[in-house]
């Protein structure tokens, strides 16, 4: 059986730090190891994903081990009801020192555009190459959101294969071993659905990430 870590697990919900390289649930592809059979696994019942990442994306992810708990986490996660959700994004050039992006993308493959909030902070410019690290915090929730927002003020994700330079991504393979979507989901907090107690959890940067990061002079 293939292992996940499990960063935080109740009753009622598990929040579990998702590898790079592993869908989420069987929805586009017909992966037999996806998060949500790990979590199963792990726990011995089955689970209800409430929120997504991308397959390159690690970090934390939440499921619900009911019905109900799954409904309520949903309807907050929709509304962005108390939700915050921290991202760690390596993109190309400097962007400002914080922004907001308002920029209205699919809410999925070939639908209507629909509104989407991104915000950000540079954590720090790395001093061996023409790359920074920066917090990202997404208001909503949308398909490839924190990767189309970046890729829109000209900064995109290290390792993106969709949004990003095929050039620019064999070069950190080859000169800095990083061979993935540089984009980790480092913390997520929410209320819980049914003791209504604040739930903050933290996912550790994958080796990897923090490999990465080093040779280029960023926290690891």
């Amino acid at each position: 059986m293939s292992l996940i870590e499990l960063l935080f697990a109740d009753a009622h919900v598990v929040v579990a730090n998702k590898p790079s390289g592993l869908l989420v649930h069987r929805g586009w592809d017909d992966d037999d190891d996806v998060a949500l059979f790990r979590v199963r696994d792990a726990i011995g019942q089955r689970v209800h994903p409430v929120h997504r990442l991308d397959r390159g994306t690690s970090g934390a992810l939440l499921f619900a081990r009911t019905r109900e708990a799954a409904a309520l986490l949903a309807r907050a996660f929709e509304a962005g009801e108390r939700i915050d959700k921290r991202y760690l994004a390596l993109v190309r050039g400097e962007p400002p020192a914080e922004g907001l992006v308002d920029h209205p993308i699919p809410k999925r493959e070939g639908g209507e555009r629909v509104p989407a909030r991104t915000r950000y902070r540079l954590v720090m410019r790395s001093p061996v190459d023409r790359c920074s690290l920066v917090e990202a915090i997404p208001e909503t929730g949308r398909l490839h959101q924190i990767r189309r927002h970046l890729r829109h003020i000209g900064h995109p994700l290290v390792g993106d294969v969709n949004y990003g330079s095929g050039v620019i991504n064999r070069h950190y393979r080859a000169t800095y071993d990083l061979h993935r979507l540089a984009l980790h989901a480092r913390s997520l907090a929410f209320d819980h659905p049914v003791s209504g107690e604040r739930i903050a959890v933290e996912a550790p940067l994958p080796e990897e990430l923090s490999r990465a990061f080093s040779r280029l002079g960023l926290p690891s």
